[in-house]
């Protein structure tokens, strides 16, 4: 067991590469994806802060009490090499796609039957999902992973579909006039949804959010659809964010907020406005069965004069169960967890590298305030510049707060905010928590490099080298679970599901093609 008075991030064992990796020279037998290079290291969502410059072997300390998590909205995408083709495991050449005008042939993404040729003893089980969708040359968002019954669901462009989650099969997929421009972060608990598309077909400036459109996410069925019709300017609704509590559908843009009907699309009831109006709700949060509504509270022209504020409603009856307020001069960050109400709050004058961690007790009073920049964590940290939820890679259970980073995973303490422990990688790679354990340990996902494969692991504070490997990722997916990095995750009955938050349509600006979903398991014996 390490000494716990030893710095956190105390040298633990090297980390060995990975034998026989066919990516380690150009052409190798399993070279389905883009030539190798070193890893770069991910840039920062908000660009702000070194990367911890002890940057050691994979290492594990017992520190004084405490919890945290980890977040992450959208990603920058890593620097990499201009892609040739690939040869597929027999060594003929036969890529997907067709070649970009005037540059390189697309890379061959390898099939779920390839990927299991190739699997090496003791690797996961794999499946992998080439999505040949023909999509906008501009950078488009890939939507809110859901897990309904034994599908994932998610929507990109015009398209939301359902892969069964034991080999990737499509099982449905509905096409919808526009491109998804916003989808909430859960469905209700029977597994209906409402996404948000454009008014019209085209991507030219001035193409409102505003058509709804409910999909029951178990069978692919459309049900009601009707037009944003809140009130307001009806030709500012540019940013909208969405939340499902129960059988209410919240929906907040251009300083207004609204509640639906899942069943109808009816409207239920406004979210008010407080403080003589001065407090106006700008996002909403759900996906348990109570609803949370920030606001920012804009009482003069300096920053430092304002707040943010947050409050609990009965999602049915709009009756405002709680209401916490932020101090003067700091603002509502993103939300770590609904149940217990944890988020991160920021500073009006520096927005990018003064944050820190509140904890609610289940009233809404102040439990704890705590700082992890001590540690080097910058997830969720800041002006979220988009939808408050969810916080990626963050986690809160059995006591624990969950917070990863670009090399680092760690614990702090509910209650207190005390740090509890931490791990270091050697390499830049993300490192997810998942889920806690028992109160000590957590499951861990530990993100690919362009040339070795991610894995999935239990460590808690007895000390670096302890680890479990939960889920050993094939090496023949190590480029295209790069690619996810920072991606929208999910882990259910001992599987991994992986997809990135963006894909690129333009050919010439990325000429290799993403896989669409990844998803590793435990071989069966």
């Amino acid at each position: 067991m390490p000494d716990p008075q030893q710095p956190w991030y105390a040298q633990g064992p090297p980390h060995q590469p990975v034998p026989g990796n066919p990516y380690a020279s150009e052409g190798g037998p399993q070279g389905f994806g883009p030539p190798t290079v070193p890893t770069p290291p991910p840039r920062h969502r908000f660009g702000r802060g070194p990367v911890v410059a002890a940057v050691v072997a994979l290492v594990l300390v017992v520190v004084a009490g405490g919890a945290y998590a980890l977040s992450d909205h959208w990603r920058d995408e890593p620097a990499k090499p201009v892609a040739k083709e690939s040869p597929g495991p027999s060594g003929s050449a036969s890529p997907s796609g067709s070649p970009a005008a005037g540059g390189p042939e697309l890379s061959h993404i390898p099939t779920t039957k390839e990927v299991a040729a190739a699997r090496k003893p003791g690797e996961s089980a794999a499946w992998i999902v080439d999505d040949k969708t023909d999509l906008p040359k501009q950078i488009n968002k890939v939507h809110d992973l859901w897990i309904v019954g034994d599908t994932a669901v998610q929507a990109l462009h015009r398209k939301v579909t359902a892969y069964r989650l034991s080999d990737g099969a499509e099982v449905w997929n509905v096409t919808l006039p526009s491109s998804v421009c916003e989808t909430p972060a859960n469905p209700t608990p029977d597994g209906r949804v409402v996404v948000f598309h454009h008014e019209r077909p085209d991507n030219n400036r001035g193409n409102q959010c505003n058509q709804m459109r409910m999909i029951d996410l178990k069978t692919g069925e459309q049900g009601w659809r009707k037009e944003l019709d809140e009130p307001g300017d009806r030709d500012n609704t540019f940013i909208v964010n969405s939340a499902i509590s129960g059988d209410t559908l919240a929906v907040a843009r251009n300083m207004v907020a609204i509640t639906y009907r899942m069943d109808d699309g009816s409207k239920l009831y406004e979210i008010p406005r407080e403080n003589k109006n001065k407090c106006v709700p700008d996002d909403v949060a759900g996906g348990v069965a109570r609803l949370l509504v920030s606001s920012d509270c804009m009482i003069a022209i300096d920053r430092s004069k304002n707040y943010g504020q947050v409050r609990e409603l009965d999602p049915r009856s709009g009756k405002v169960l709680w209401r916490y307020r932020m101090k003067t001069g700091w603002s509502f960050g993103s939300l770590i967890s609904m149940d217990p109400v944890v988020f991160t709050t920021y500073n009006n004058e520096d927005s990018a590298s003064d944050w820190r961690i509140t904890v609610l007790d289940p009233g809404g009073k102040h439990r704890t305030t705590f700082d992890a920049r001590d540690k080097g964590f910058e997830q969720c940290a800041g002006d979220a510049g988009g939808n408050i939820q969810p916080c990626r890679g963050s986690g809160v259970g059995k006591g624990l707060i969950m917070l990863g980073a670009t090399d680092q995973v760690g614990a702090y303490d509910l209650k207190t905010g005390k740090f509890l422990w931490g791990v270091k990688s050697d390499e830049l790679r993300r490192l997810y928590p998942l889920r806690a354990e028992d109160g000590k340990s957590m499951l861990i996902y530990e993100g690919a490099t362009s040339s070795r494969p991610g894995r999935t692991f239990v460590m808690g504070p007895r000390g670096a080298g302890t680890e479990k490997d939960v889920v050993k990722h094939p090496v023949a997916t190590a480029p295209y679970e790069y690619e996810m990095s920072m991606g929208h995750t999910a882990y259910v009955d001992g599987r991994l599901v992986l997809t990135s938050t963006i894909v690129s349509g333009d050919e010439k600006r990325k000429p290799w093609r993403e896989a669409r979903i990844l998803s590793f398991a435990p071989a069966a014996p």
